[in-house]
């Protein structure tokens, strides 16, 4: 891995509001001269990932920097539980009047009304605005002709299979990104050509799935991003705990995918000649977060994010000099599993 001779693939989970954290990473690699030739996103995942991949290099910072319209860290109050009340105060903002180009409240009909829009489930918010949010920080044309592959994942809401819309096999648009960012019911499912689709997360919210199942014959690292910790504190609030719950039933998830491919290629021979490295970047200091941290926008949160993406990214960078894949097989890097 000395020197980065190997294809860079960058999968990106979901995680609403703490995407921010994705940003913070892609901007350290940038800085770093990693350029991911391979994008896999779910939910807010597929968003960042679409911004990235649907720009030029010298243009991508920007982009995400205005969907993330990160501020100042910090609360402006230094007083205690001030941040809390800063942070649980955005979160019930973002509930009762949405978050402007993401999604909006219903309307008339309230948080119980029945959204059937398109043949869409009932939902407690309307997002199709992000489409044209979309489409204004994304070169579709490059997104699906350029030079990194793309792919967003979803799961049909009828059949329950996970579905993966890969540039290199198809035409994605900023409904399909719609798509993997769905959740139910929070989120209405998304038609596309006859099927129904909502989140990626209930299937993998950290979608390793499609680069480890074909890593290709170049040496691989994979950069996972992953928004929610598997270890923290036992809580001692009935928000903590509520907020932990959350972690754990995507996190376990991740820990399981994991596993299951350590396993896959150490004992599949055509798998374990191929050489990959894993390094698993988790947003795991979210001491300052509340329960409904996944919805708090606020532009200070926002950046308290990015700057925890960069800095553990930099980790990351300093670590891959001496990090090795001269044997075959699945090897997750140290300190990043």
């Amino acid at each position: 891995m000395t020197n980065f001779d190997a294809k860079v693939a960058l999968v990106l989970s979901g995680g609403n509001a703490l995407g921010s954290y994705q940003a913070g990473v892609y901007e350290a690699l940038h800085a770093g001269g990693l350029s991911p030739e391979w994008i896999v996103g779910s939910s807010i995942g597929a968003i960042n990932g679409a911004i990235i991949a649907g720009n030029p290099p010298a243009d991508r910072i920007e982009k995400l920097s205005r969907f993330w319209r990160a501020g100042t860290a910090g609360s402006i109050f230094d007083l205690p539980y001030a941040d809390t009340i800063r942070r649980t105060a955005a979160v019930n903002a973002t509930l009762l009047t949405g978050r402007p180009g993401l999604f909006a409240p219903i309307g008339s009909l309230g948080p119980w009304g029945s959204a059937h829009h398109n043949g869409d489930t009932p939902s407690f918010l309307d997002s199709a605005q992000l489409e044209s949010t979309l489409e204004t920080l994304v070169d579709f044309d490059l997104l699906n002709a350029g030079p990194v592959r793309f792919c967003a994942c979803a799961v049909d809401i009828e059949t329950g299979e996970e579905v993966v819309f890969d540039t290199s096999r198809e035409r994605v648009n900023a409904r399909h990104v719609r798509a993997s960012a769905s959740l139910i019911p929070m989120f209405a499912s998304v038609g596309i050509a006859g099927r129904s689709y909502v989140d990626g997360g209930f299937s993998a919210n950290l979608p390793l799935d499609p680069v480890l199942a074909e890593p290709g014959a170049e040496r691989l690292l994979c950069i996972a991003a992953d928004l929610l910790p598997k270890q923290a504190r036992p809580p001692a609030t009935l928000g903590e705990s509520i907020s932990r719950a959350q972690d754990l039933m995507f996190a376990c998830q991740s820990r399981r995918t994991i596993a299951r491919w350590r396993s896959q290629y150490t004992h599949d021979a055509v798998l374990g000649a191929h050489h990959v490295a894993l390094a698993r970047l988790a947003y795991t200091d979210q001491e300052a977060e509340v329960a409904g941290k996944a919805m708090d926008f606020s532009p200070a949160s926002a950046r308290q994010r990015w700057d925890a993406g960069i800095a553990d990214a930099a980790k990351l960078l300093q670590a891959l000099p001496t990090a090795s894949t001269s044997e075959p097989g699945l090897t997750i890097l140290n300190g990043f599993d």
